[in-house]
């Protein structure tokens, strides 16, 4: 290395650890708050120690079975350093260790496979808590977040092309790994926010979200757009998109090759979709009942002003399709028959078994999160983020981590991931309500437990065909939890699981190449595991699985391709409009 570089180099790392010190400083006054309950926190530490304490009696009461693990461990932690010197270098699936070097070096296979041994022998041995509680729950979670930070490939001399990258650059990419560590403690103003894609790849309204399409209509919670046809001829139904509100809507409508939205205006759909607006402390009050009047009714009667038809085809992704179905159920109750089938993606609306989310929401960390919003009116979006992080930490945390801060590098463009970094707030009122009556309460279920605007909702009453998606790999709405959907509508339901996760498996465009495949049955017994070992298997998207679908239950003709603000409500601006662009 020339003196130039070392003199360039020293000069960076003076002033990066000048700033390091004070995204320090800050960092460690927010843990030292969220500690002590000063600062809400999406992890209750309180709560964390409690499950240790209730855990760890439990687990050594049985000394026999502890020493039985405990001689399983020894044993394969043995095993994996006498196969790696012995030349038996057997790969591994394992995302982290894909690299070949982690198989070549008997050093680092010993380091790889004994580590991969203990994450296995403590899952084994806290196999033996209770089924079902919380205290289980956390245990287990927690006790995974620690193996998962301890794996050797997130050690900058263990992980070998971290090392080897460092003795390339001359040690470049670790200043540039710091760099970027103190750029993301700035960027969260003490909290980590790991860049997980570059965010100047994309532009909404330039690069994603590009479909176009005009506003026609807008009030204080949503903006309606309805989109320019692509074909000559429309189906005679509108289609209304109903998308989440923890995020952005584009996730409909993201590049021209993945757009679901672009997709079903081609199979001839004339479509609106709904543009939740992103709510700050003036939206404070707005209510679970709110998001269904000014959300898919108003959109519901906008599209019947605009087209004159009196029965139209509803799709929800996420909390988007557990409010479409709360508003059928409404709709029901209420003799209202506009809807003539209905969608939804990755919906829960049973929620006994919710999976990991289950150790962040319970009624403790309500009443510190309503404690929290009485002073901002929303909960911020980035606990939310977290949590959804940490619930796959090696994907979502520690593969950045490596890259980002061990390699030094910046994160590649990748459309999904900045969607999902471009989340919004939610308002209190509403997230407080469905937290403790949807989500803890499990009021969906339950006929009559729940009211909306005066009237108790029974979704068993919702009649009109159902088309119900959810993804095999889904961490946030478990396909197991999605599938009695089909036990508890009242009529036609056909459910279809994909293939990948939450956002990956829905945003699975029909493609020459597809990524993942999807499962079909004609029948639904009670078990989900009993209806997927009888499933058939599919090739490529399930996209067109739901456009012929919607084909087989329409028999009308055809109408002249609608064009956005011709008819009785003008445009107001063009899509995507205002709303998605706040951030």
């Amino acid at each position: 290395m020339d003196i130039e570089k070392i003199q360039d180099q020293s000069q960076d790392w003076a002033e990066l650890l000048g700033r390091a010190q004070t995204a320090m400083q800050r960092a460690g006054q927010l843990a030292a708050d969220k500690a002590s309950g000063e600062e809400y926190s999406i992890v209750d530490f309180n709560s964390v120690m409690q499950a240790y304490m209730t855990a760890l009696p439990q687990l050594f009461a049985d000394p026999v079975r502890m020493m039985d693990c405990m001689q399983s461990y020894w044993l394969s932690w043995a095993g994996a350093w006498t196969d790696a010197f012995s030349g038996d270098n057997a790969g591994t699936k394992d995302k982290r260790f894909r690299d070949q070097r982690w198989q070549d070096d008997p050093v680092l296979q010993g380091l790889k496979e004994s580590h991969i041994a203990l994450e296995n022998a403590t899952e084994e041995f806290l196999s033996g808590l209770p089924d079902g509680t919380k205290e289980t729950l956390r245990v287990k979670f927690y006790t995974r977040q620690m193996l998962s930070a301890m794996s050797p490939a997130n050690h900058l001399m263990i992980n070998p092309a971290a090392r080897e990258t460092m003795i390339e650059t001359e040690g470049q990419s670790v200043l540039d790994g710091f760099r970027n560590l103190v750029e993301d403690l700035e960027r969260g103003d003490g909290r980590l926010e790991i860049q997980t894609s570059d965010p100047q790849a994309f532009e909404v309204g330039k690069d994603l979200a590009t479909t176009p399409g005009k506003v026609i209509y807008e009030n204080q919670l949503m903006q309606l757009i309805h989109y320019a046809p692509l074909t000559k001829k429309q189906k005679k139904r509108p289609l209304i998109f109903i998308p989440p509100w923890i995020n952005k809507y584009y996730i409909f409508d993201m590049r021209p090759d993945n757009s679901l939205v672009r997709y079903m205006l081609e199979q001839g759909h004339s479509v609106f979709l709904i543009s939740w607006v992103n709510p700050t402390k003036e939206h404070a009050d707005l209510s679970f009942e709110d998001y269904m009047k000014l959300g898919p009714l108003t959109a519901l009667d906008v599209a019947q002003e605009i087209t004159g038809e009196d029965k139209f085809d509803l799709l929800g992704f996420c909390i988007g399709g557990i409010l479409l179905t709360a508003t059928l159920a409404y709709m029901a109750a209420k003799k209202d028959k506009r809807a003539a089938t209905a969608t939804t993606l990755a919906t829960m609306v049973d929620f006994t078994n919710v999976g990991e989310t289950g150790v962040f929401i319970d009624r403790d960390r309500l009443a510190a999160m309503r404690e929290h919003m009485k002073t901002t009116g929303y909960l911020e979006n980035h606990h939310l983020q977290d949590m959804f992080s940490m619930m796959r930490e090696n994907d979502l945390v520690w593969s950045f981590h490596v890259m980002n801060y061990l390699m030094g590098k910046k994160p590649p463009a990748f459309d999904l991931l900045y969607w999902n970094a471009d989340s919004t707030r939610l308002p209190a009122a509403m997230l407080l309500w469905y937290l403790e009556h949807i989500y803890i309460e499990n009021g969906l279920r339950e006929p009559g437990k729940l009211t909306l605007d005066g009237v108790p909702i029974d979704i068993s009453k919702i009649d009109v065909p159902f088309f119900v998606l959810a993804t095999k790999e889904d961490h946030i709405a478990l396909w197991s939890s999605i599938y009695p959907t089909t036990q508890l509508l009242g009529g036609e339901v056909k459910f279809v699981l994909g293939g990948s996760g939450h956002i990956a498996g829905v945003i699975n465009p029909p493609v020459e190449k597809a990524k993942y495949n999807y499962y079909t049955r004609d029948d639904y017994p009670e078990s989900h595991e009993e209806w997927l070992e009888g499933a058939e298997e599919h090739k490529g998207s399930w996209w067109p699985e739901w456009s012929k679908w919607m084909a087989e239950h329409t028999d009308e003709e055809d109408v002249p391709a609608r064009k956005p603000g011709m008819g009785k409500v003008k445009a107001i601006e063009d899509a995507p409009g205002r709303y998605v662009m706040a951030k």
